[in-house]
Parts: C-alpha cells; structure tokens; sequence
C-alpha cells in the first residue's frame, strides 16, 4: 500500500489530462524539495545508472526509513521528489516489499519518460532497496 503522499500524487495525475502538465507537475515537486546540502554530494550518496548527476542520502531513525536527494536535471529531482512521496515515513523492514514498479505504473511515468531516465528511476528505486535492506539484515 502506497503512502497517502504518493496517492495523492497519483489523484492529481488523474486531474491533468495533457503529459505536458504532467511534467510540469513532477518539475515542480522537485522545485520544491530542499537541495541537498553540497557536502553530501560524494561518492557514496551518488546514484550509477543515471544519465544526470543524482545523490540519494538516506536516513532511517527509529526504525523508519527517509531520504533526501538531489539532481543536476529538474525533471529527476521531480522523480526524487516522487520516490521520496513512495517511501518517506514507511518503516524500514516494508520499504523492500514495497513494488515501486507497479506503483509507479499508476502514473504511466514508464510510456513517457526516455529510456535513459526510466533506467535511472530504476537506479534509484534499487539505491532505496538495498540500503533499507541492509539496514534489515545490521538489525
């Protein structure tokens, strides 16, 4: 089940009708987040796959799961923005049960992003994965 944030994030989908808006929509999303503070802009908090530049640094604070993040491309700070709708509050042991691709798929992002985008959606939904998994496994 989908976090009140991220269905609310699919209602306004279905309010707009042209992708355009849609667009416009997920850019915006990403205006809003706070930037990542430059000094955890490093190795370790940067996504591979990804045709821009995208730092994921995640937090899990008694047992719950969040992150932060960032871009150089507005429209991938939008998809964070979105991912951080899917996964932000859950606690960390459901955060790798949690099927973003078929989430995901309620907003038809996969038909109108560019392949290279949608692989690096991939990328992080797989960034997001792993850490909370580990977090499970160090208990």
């Amino acid at each position: 089940m989908a976090s009140q944030a991220f269905e609310d994030i699919v209602e306004d989908f279905e309010l707009l009708d042209d992708w355009e808006d849609r667009y416009r929509y997920v850019i915006e999303r990403g205006r809003e987040m706070t930037p990542l503070d430059d000094a955890l802009k490093v190795p370790a908090t940067k996504v591979d796959g990804c045709t821009s530049q995208v730092w994921l640094h995640p937090r899990i604070t008694g047992g719950v799961f969040s992150f932060e993040g960032d871009s150089d491309a507005m429209i991938v700070r939008g998809l964070i923005a979105v991912l951080r709708a899917l996964y932000d509050g859950t606690p960390v042991s459901k955060v790798p049960g949690i099927d973003a691709e078929a989430e995901l798929a309620r907003l038809a992002l996969h038909d109108h992003l560019s392949s290279q985008r949608s692989n690096g959606l991939r990328s992080m939904v797989e960034r997001i994965r792993k850490v909370s998994a580990e977090a499970v496994r160090a208990g």
